[in-house]
């Protein structure tokens, strides 16, 4: 499991890495195209912002797992060990449960709603259910984190 860990974060920053690296290519396009040729390019603002959604949600997924995300762990900090080990049971079954049910489920029946209704970027002409597809692809991958950091909490 630590292997597959290992990969999967490989994985993640590669593509993060690719995408981060398309969407500054796509913005400097958009301002050189704007400014030196007069000529603002019609696709850009729309992939930057698809981009920036998929940048910023698996980019989320990757923090998860690196357990470098925001938290506030001051009541962890000042607890004895044994409250701490429930306390973080505790932040990674809610987690896990918000990746479960808002990423995952929500994030399906989203994908699904685009796909079935046909809904088309103004712009791109990409169907809308590809761009979404990022959020429940991310909460299985935080769900995968989360249940890893539990397996690593009851080892410890």
């Amino acid at each position: 499991m630590r292997q597959f860990q290992h990969i999967l974060n490989k994985v993640l920053e590669l593509s993060l890495v690719i995408l981060m690296s398309v969407l500054v290519l796509d913005v400097l396009w958009q301002v050189f195209s704007r400014y030196l040729l007069s000529s603002p390019s019609s696709f850009t603002d729309e992939l930057a912002g698809f981009l920036l959604i998929w940048v910023g949600v698996l980019g989320a997924a990757y923090v998860a797992g690196r357990k470098e995300h925001l938290a506030i762990d001051i009541l962890i900090q000042r607890s004895p060990p044994a409250r701490q080990r429930f306390l973080l049971y505790l932040i990674h079954s809610l987690i896990f449960l918000f990746a479960l049910s808002v990423m995952v489920t929500g994030g399906f029946i989203l994908v699904y709603s685009r796909f079935v209704l046909q809904v088309k970027s103004a712009a791109l002409q990409l169907p809308l259910g590809f761009v979404y597809i990022v959020l429940p692809i991310s909460g299985l991958i935080i769900m995968f984190y989360e249940v890893f950091h539990m397996l690593n909490l009851k080892r410890s």
